[in-house]
């Protein structure tokens, strides 16, 4: 057992005060080594099993994680001699390895539905028995089909292996529970390597009904319910304690740190934030990315230094954490070869070979899988369709508007078959749109609707929902787009005005609202029916509501607040593929679907943003961006934008007190996809100090502004 030291603060810094202090802190304290444990981590795989995708080809994918995975086994276990250690010698038979998952281990898409296709075992559940995992944390995709495919993937593993969340509670779902009985669900594990015992715990974000589907699954609070797995597994005489978690950030566990007792090691999952020290290969493009050093540490509750370890995901990279520990599970050292190790094949020095058995097993039958899909043309676009994820969360875009046209039409055709009312209006999420990108005009295919709305979401009509209750659920749906949170609507059959000055709209876990929210303004349907007028609901006749399950069932905070409401059998990825083949006639107009949207969603002070609906802008707004990245930065940092029409573009940089810092870019810029660049200097070229900075980019007579933290 080991012994508690001396506490050097109690309490929580914000995460960002913490994460300047977490890179800076110093390593573990000095002490004799008498154990080595390589801890190979990933985080975020979310079934990207080919490669990192587009111009990253040779990046990533399941097969080389496999090949990278065995070879750095090989290398933690390759002693011949007693390992000359900063903090003392280690025996050669005091050396181990395990390898674990912290959290969302598959994702909603095309190549998912391959293995939903195929069927148990998944086509994931493959790959990662064959790379060798030891323990899983569960992430909050993992519900996104709901509890039953998540047994299915669990159940699919030939080897039982423990997945683990203290803070989730499975015995109202007999399938789950039944895998806990067996011990493959539970609040933590303790795995024996080298002869010593390794307690892991699990965490998953307590947002997960929220943003999930987890139907009966019970989410209690993390901290102490970690607690309390991490105090069994002491009182058993386990001494060395990893934490692995899927709470959606880095920063999430560092502000759970310091509330903490007796963890070794904690590793975070849910961010993708990439941790790396200067000197470490990356992934072209990643330069730019790096959110910290690797590791970050933090204090617990006992005042020991606690490293916190991550790396982003899609198989991009293997987290190796080199630690030593003392004869009483002290950590004493993270060294060696700590960091992020790339998966990567080809020319380059650091290659690896493609694992045979994951390429012809998984890998082979995905490609062809989606080589399917991609060459089903189901319709044409004349206008780009913009579903960048920072855009569709916070503002009205034209596949927005196409995404919740194909809900009503779908739920239109449908509702008599099903004894329902045809729907006034319709609902989706933003954070179910989840291709990021500016889809080109052109062919589309079927590969491209996944990308657009992969959830196993099913189009649904919540029938007869007061007025005054629609207004609380659009009230929810502004609430909280400064934080780019995905209950963002795009709406069809209405148009709503909103105000960001309002009140943004509280609601408890029941979804009752706690404060009431005052940004909603003006609400008219299609026919000109007003429903709210000055911020005040008018009488009349509840609305029929077309929306997704995940939403009826109050996902998003959408406070249907358990409202009947029946699914139509049609997901909706068919109902958008459907709606284009069938309901469009194979083409997506300009007319109809114009580039920035047609007035839907009018934001108060958006300026030419927010065009009157039906009419297209004469200036050159409605241009779509995405958020700066990386955010937080070490200083350098991109804004990625469409340009509808040729425009005077220019990039100011200003500091907290409203003073221009920098200019990076003033220039007239063709249409298209363009990226604005800043260096993370001010106009002499000195960097910028540490702290918060406002990025205004303006094209014509619009502007967007966006805030970056700069960390030092």
């Amino acid at each position: 057992m080991r012994a508690a030291k001396s506490t050097c603060w109690r309490g929580t810094l914000s995460a960002a005060a913490l994460a300047v202090f977490a890179s800076h802190a110093p390593a573990a304290s000095a002490g004799t080594a008498d154990f080595r444990l390589t801890v190979l981590h990933t985080n975020d795989t979310e079934s990207q099993l080919i490669d990192a995708g587009t111009g990253l080809e040779d990046f990533g994918g399941a097969a080389r994680a496999k090949s990278l995975a065995r070879k750095l086994r090989r290398e933690a276990l390759r002693v011949t001699a007693d390992i000359d250690s900063p903090s003392g010698p280690i025996g050669r038979n005091d050396v181990g390895v395990v390898m674990l998952s912290s959290g969302d281990n598959y994702l909603a898409g095309p190549e998912f539905n391959a293995s939903l296709d195929h069927g148990v075992p998944y086509y994931d559940t493959i790959a990662m028995e064959d790379i060798g995992y030891d323990v899983f944390a569960i992430g909050n995709h993992e519900f996104d089909f709901g509890p039953d495919v998540l047994e299915n993937f669990i159940a699919g593993f030939q080897k039982p292996v423990p997945f683990v969340s203290a803070n989730l509670d499975v015995s109202n779902e007999p399938g789950l529970q039944a895998l806990a009985d067996q011990g493959r669900i539970a609040p933590s594990t303790v795995l024996t390597v080298a002869g010593r015992r390794v307690g892991i715990v699990g965490a998953t974000t307590p947002s997960l009904p929220f943003i999930s589907s987890p139907r009966a699954v019970i989410v209690n609070a993390v901290l102490p319910a970690v607690q309390s797995a991490v105090d069994d597994l002491t009182n058993q005489g386990v001494d060395i304690v990893i934490l692995i978690s899927h709470l959606q950030s880095i920063s999430e566990d560092l502000d759970l740190a310091p509330m903490l007792r007796d963890v070794d090691l904690m590793i975070a999952g849910g961010g993708d934030e990439l941790l790396a020290n200067p000197g470490t290969p990356l992934v072209p493009g990643d330069e730019g990315q790096v959110f910290g050093t690797y590791p970050m540490w933090a204090t617990d509750a006992n005042g020991v230094q606690v490293p916190v370890v991550t790396t982003s995901g899609n198989y991009k990279y293997v987290g190796r954490c080199v630690a030593e520990f003392d004869v009483d599970g002290n950590l004493v050292n993270v060294g060696g070869p700590s960091g992020p190790v790339r998966v990567v094949t080809g020319d380059y020095p650091d290659a690896v070979t493609p694992d045979p058995s994951v390429q012809t097993r998984v890998i082979d039958p995905v490609v062809a899988y989606l080589d399917d899909l991609a060459t089903t043309v189901i319709g044409t676009s004349e206008v780009d369709l913009d579903g960048v994820r920072a855009n569709v969360r916070t503002r009205e875009t034209n596949e927005g508007d196409l995404i919740a046209d194909a809900l009503r039409w779908q739920a239109t055709e449908l509702a008599g078959a099903f004894g329902q009312p045809v729907p006034q209006v319709a609902l989706q999420n933003g954070g179910g749109i989840r291709n990021d990108n500016v889809e080109p005009a052109g062919n589309l295919s079927e590969l491209q609707t996944f990308d657009m709305v992969p959830f196993a979401n099913f189009v649904s009509i919540v029938p007869s929902v007061p007025r005054d209750q629609f207004k609380e659920i659009l009230e929810n749906a502004v609430s909280r787009v400064e934080f780019v949170d995905g209950r963002f609507a795009q709406i069809s059959g209405f148009s709503f005005t909103w105000d960001p000055a309002g009140t943004g709209q509280q609601l408890d876990a029941d979804g009752n609202v706690v404060v009431a929210g005052t940004r909603v303004t003006e609400v008219v349907l299609d026919d000109a029916t007003v429903i709210v007028t000055g911020g005040v609901v008018q009488p009349g006749a509840a609305l029929d509501v077309a929306t997704i399950n995940f939403l009826a069932a109050s996902g998003d905070q959408y406070p249907f607040r358990g409202a009947a409401y029946t699914t139509l059998g049609v997901t909706y990825q068919q109902a958008v593929s459907g709606y284009i083949t069938d309901g469009l006639s194979g083409v997506v107009t300009d007319d109809d679907y114009p580039l920035g949207g047609e007035g839907r969603v009018v934001e108060l002070g958006a300026g030419a943003r927010t065009p009157a609906r039906g009419t297209t802008s004469a200036t050159v707004g409605r241009f779509a961006t995405q958020a700066p990245f990386p955010n937080p930065s070490l200083g350098p940092t991109s804004i990625d934008f469409v340009l509808p029409h040729q425009a005077p573009v220019s990039l100011r940089v200003l500091d907290v007190r409203g003073r221009v810092v920098s200019t990076p870019i003033a220039a007239t810029l063709a249409a298209g996809r363009h990226t604005a660049d800043w260096d993370g200097t001010d106009r002499a070229g000195r960097a910028v100090g540490a702290g918060v900075y406002f990025l205004e980019l303006r094209a014509g007579k619009e502007a967007r502004t966006s805030k970056v933290l700069v960390v030092r």
